[in-house]
């Protein structure tokens, strides 16, 4: 055996025991949805969708009112911001979907980055505003 055998054998094992820890280590597409919460004057607001990417998106939004009790809205909207980019969508009107839970169901994210999401409650209580920081890769 020459000496450089030995060196060449650490190295291919340290490569391959590198893969494999980054290969662990990487998150993956599936791993859920990201779920994010946020309290407003009178409603606290949760917002989820499944794995953000650019494209269509399908938002969740779920609100209830300060006892827990889904709350009732006139309106909820959905407008995706990205203020680095200068880019400012038009707000996306999330449907009824049950008490308290409304969808935006076709949500474009038209690029990859940091978004801010801004959710718009407008009901008896007057209008509230939550924002919601979003990772888009």
């Amino acid at each position: 055996m020459t000496r450089q055998q030995p060196r060449l054998l650490i190295a291919a094992v340290a490569v391959i025991t590198l893969g494999v820890l980054a290969w662990l280590a990487w998150p993956s597409a599936s791993s859920g949805p990201t779920v994010l919460k946020s309290a407003t004057g009178l409603h606290t607001v949760q917002l989820s969708v499944d794995a953000p990417r650019l494209g269509t998106n399908s938002f969740g939004v779920e609100v209830t009112d300060q006892s827990g009790n889904p709350a009732k809205l006139d309106s909820v909207t959905v407008e995706p911001v990205m203020p680095q980019m200068g880019h400012a969508l038009s707000p996306v009107t999330a449907g009824p979907e049950g008490p308290g839970r409304y969808r935006a169901a076709e949500t474009v994210l038209p690029m990859s980055g940091q978004w801010e999401i801004t959710i718009s409650l407008r009901g008896p209580g007057g209008t509230e505003q939550a924002v919601f920081p979003l990772l888009v890769k």
